[in-house]
């Protein structure tokens, strides 16, 4: 298949109400049905700093995913893969609780990996980034 590169796809950055990075960068980008987002942290939106518990800071973190993928006009079960990074992944448990609340149906889960990410400071626990193909 030969790729037509005469006129380039138009690049959209998406940006969320209440998420946002200390750098200059938006919180994902569009180029025609594929969006990448940034880095999501499990931050609460009404203050913008880490959740105190893993298991906020994972249920904040998920919904930013989807506060993301729909101001991108999408839908979570547009979403192809997350990476996440973990300051200790034997806390995936409390990931996995509202993972499948997100995403019920085991016939229609996207793709996951986890990382132990020792570095991650500042109050954070765990963040993760996600693709997305919004036809």
């Amino acid at each position: 298949m030969k790729l037509d590169r005469s006129a380039p796809a138009a690049r959209t950055s998406v940006y969320v109400e209440g998420f946002s990075h200390k750098n200059p960068i938006p919180a994902a980008c569009r180029v025609g049905p594929l969006v990448e987002s940034g880095s999501i942290q499990g931050n609460d939106p009404a203050t913008g700093k880490p959740a105190e518990s893993i298991e906020a800071q994972c249920r904040h973190m998920l919904d930013n995913v989807r506060r993301i993928v729909e101001a991108a006009g999408g839908r979570t079960t547009d979403i192809v893969k997350l990476t996440v990074w973990m300051k200790d992944r034997t806390q995936r448990p409390a990931l996995n609780a509202p993972w499948l609340e997100m995403f019920p149906d085991p016939a229609s889960r996207p793709a996951r990996h986890s990382m132990t990410a020792p570095e991650l400071d500042m109050g954070k626990l765990i963040e993760c980034s996600f693709t997305a193909w919004i036809a």
